[in-house]
C-alpha cells in the first residue's frame, strides 16, 4: 500500500511536471508571439520610413538634376540675350555710320551741284560777253 501511494504520488508529480513544462513552453511561445508582433508592428513603421526616405532621396536627386539643367538653360538664354543685345548695338552703330555717310554725301552732292551751277553761270556769262563783243554795233 505504501509503495502504491509512492507510485501514485510520483505519477502525480510527473504529471504536474509535464503540465508545468507544457505551460512553460506555452508561455515562452506566447512571449515569442508577442515579441514578434511588436517587432513586426515596429518594422512596418521602420520599413515605411525607409521607403519614404528612399523616395525622398530619389526626388531630391531628380530635383537637383532638374535644377542643374535649368541653370544650364538659363545660362544659354542669357548668352543668347547678350549676343542679341550686342548685335542690336552693332546695328545701331551701322545705322549711325550710314546716317553720317549719308549726311556727308548730301553735303558733297550739294557742293558739286553748287559748283556746277556756278560754272554754268560763269560759262553763260563768258559766252554772253564774247557774243556781245564780237557782234557789230
Amino acid at each position: 500500500m505504501l509503495s502504491s501511494m509512492i507510485k501514485e504520488h510520483q505519477a502525480k508529480q510527473q504529471a504536474r511536471k509535464e503540465e508545468q513544462e507544457r505551460r512553460r513552453k506555452d508561455a515562452i511561445q506566447a512571449a515569442n508571439d508577442l515579441t514578434q508582433a511588436l517587432v513586426d508592428h515596429l518594422n512596418v513603421g521602420v520599413a515605411q520610413a525607409y521607403l519614404n526616405q528612399k523616395r525622398l532621396d530619389t526626388e531630391a536627386s531628380q530635383l537637383e538634376h532638374n535644377a542643374t539643367n535649368f541653370q544650364r538653360q538659363t545660362s544659354q538664354w542669357m548668352g543668347l540675350v547678350a549676343s542679341f543685345a550686342d548685335a542690336l548695338k552693332e546695328v545701331g552703330h551701322v545705322h549711325n555710320w550710314a546716317s553720317t555717310i549719308e549726311g556727308d554725301m548730301r553735303v558733297v552732292s550739294s557742293a558739286l551741284e553748287y559748283a556746277y551751277k556756278v560754272e554754268q553761270q560763269n560759262s553763260s556769262s563768258l559766252a554772253g560777253n564774247t557774243t556781245e563783243s564780237s557782234s557789230p554795233t
